[in-house]
């Protein structure tokens, strides 16, 4: 199978249409061009259920241009991204570093692991809550403890207010 090919049977004409959004806002050439496999990553995730399969990548990176190697530097890089196993419809994420640690991160992971019954990485069995990982950093240090939930900031953590925020997912 060629990449084009590949390419041609992942990306359907919606995505490219907001693929091509985001490449016009980048000049066209290489480097330019390999700017928008963030967002073009992003549209193939959220188009399948909130995961990447290498596919994705592959053909995200055939249409953009640049080589699939960067294009899987960067899905592997970042942890927006989830590769290879299906994930829970909302993802959770909590800082661990040092002022969210030193304000009891490591107790609440614990209490949220309890509370679901599940550990960091793994999805509840009805598939709605995935507990991505601890992040070293998510830039909420005068607001510890704190998590992410599909992309919201939640500071100021208490097992109270984990409680309400995990709940109030449907």
């Amino acid at each position: 199978m060629t990449e084009r090919t590949v390419e041609a049977e992942i990306l359907n004409a919606d995505q490219r249409r907001r693929i091509d959004h985001w490449l016009a806002k980048y000049p066209d050439d290489e480097q330019g061009r390999a700017s928008a496999i963030i967002p073009a990553l992003h549209i193939l995730q959220d188009d399948n259920g909130g995961w990447l399969e290498r596919s994705h990548v592959a053909a995200a990176a055939d249409y953009i241009g640049m080589p699939r190697a960067s294009a899987f530097e960067v899905a592997t890089f970042y942890s927006m991204f989830h590769l290879d196993e299906p994930v829970g419809r909302h993802k959770v994420n909590f800082c661990t570093n040092i002022s969210c640690c030193l304000n009891g991160a490591d107790e609440l992971v614990a209490y949220a692991e309890e509370k679901l019954g599940i550990r960091l990485g793994e999805t509840t069995p009805d598939g709605r809550i995935t507990l991505v990982r601890e992040e070293e950093c998510l830039a909420a240090c005068t607001r510890a403890p704190m998590m992410v939930v599909d992309g919201h900031y939640y500071t100021h953590l208490t097992r109270e207010r984990i409680d309400e925020i995990l709940d109030g997912l449907s």
